[in-house]
């Protein structure tokens, strides 16, 4: 789908623009390619005289070819993260082209920062509104984004370091079972955090990559410059809190998986003390049970309980010792 932004005075006005209508388009400043056809992506190359990158050259993951300028325009893609169907964070790669601030971004998909955005650039804005400063504006979107779902993932984070240092169960079984379950939770919170800092990472690659490239408009980048420091340094701020929050992470996973070694140390303990515990009854009821002939506690009317007995008594004794020694 192809979606032109026309200026009309100080706001842009979107059109549903069809290629194969055979109509021209003048005075757009934003070229939207959703999911584009081959139509679609001539039509905007013959209007900025560029090539749209496929899908599968947006998908690289080389420097070289995700940011570099070619026939005037700047071309730079960065990764952003979306919901899927089953509600997951997965990643999906958006590329700006821009030149003579004309705007042209190609995506596979439809982040919520594009249909954030798109509402608010049909309003009227103080000053001229240009490709520059729509790709600005994105961007922002897409840190604005990413910061509410570090905040998410922390909030996330905090309530699973209380159930894994809070865990009130009595029952072995239970509580490494849900120890278990909570790693599962750590691994996918540790899932978006890596998603996260990649695109905070392929974000602040491509303001750096602006900044230094030679613009034709020296005024837009003097106008511009103060917010693109605005977004390196917001995008620093979150890279730095994404690696805190990885670092802990690391710690709650170090921290259940000893709880768990604790919790299966404790059971294979108890099944050490009691076979310690029968290990003498046992030794008592073989001797008793051997074949031999000649037994004076075979004839003994009392041989029978005092064979109990001194089984009882042989358990006893190391189940005491053991409880004072404070190992059960």
């Amino acid at each position: 789908m192809l979606r032109a932004y026309v200026r009309e005075g100080d706001r842009l006005v979107p059109t549903d623009f069809d290629p194969a209508a055979g109509t021209q388009l003048t005075g757009a400043v934003w070229y939207s390619l959703t999911d584009p056809t081959r139509e679609e992506d001539k039509f905007v190359e013959a209007c900025l005289g560029i090539d749209i990158p496929t899908r599968r050259e947006m998908q690289d993951i080389e420097p070289s070819a995700r940011l570099y300028s070619e026939e005037g325009a700047e071309f730079m893609t960065i990764t952003a993260l979306i919901e899927d169907e089953a509600g997951q964070v997965v990643k999906t790669p958006i590329t700006f082209v821009l030149r003579n601030d004309q705007l042209v971004t190609v995506r596979y998909a439809d982040p919520k920062p594009f249909r954030l955005y798109e509402r608010l650039v049909s309003r009227p804005t103080a000053g001229e509104v240009g490709g520059e400063r729509v790709m600005i504006g994105l961007l922002e979107s897409f840190i604005d984004r990413l910061a509410q779902l570090l905040e998410n993932t922390g909030d996330g984070i905090d309530q699973i370091s209380r159930e894994v240092f809070g865990n009130k169960s009595t029952k072995p079984t239970r509580k490494t079972r849900d120890l278990q379950s909570l790693i599962e939770r750590i691994g996918k919170k540790g899932d978006v955090l890596t998603l996260a800092r990649e695109s905070l990472v392929s974000i602040s690659r491509l303001v750096s990559f602006h900044q230094s490239s030679g613009s034709e408009n020296q005024k837009s980048v003097r106008e511009r410059k103060q917010e693109i420091k605005v977004l390196q340094r917001d995008a620093a701020a979150l890279s730095d809190h994404a690696t805190f929050l990885s670092d802990k992470i690391t710690f709650l996973l170090d921290a259940t998986l000893g709880l768990i070694n604790l919790e299966q140390n404790q059971i294979i303990k108890i099944f050490s003390v009691a076979a310690v515990v029968f290990l003498p009854p046992t030794l008592v009821a073989s001797i008793y049970g051997m074949n031999f002939q000649f037994m004076p506690e075979l004839s003994w009317p009392l041989g029978y309980p005092f064979a109990l007995g001194l089984m009882v008594l042989s358990a006893a004794v190391p189940y005491l010792f053991f409880k004072r020694s404070g190992w059960l």
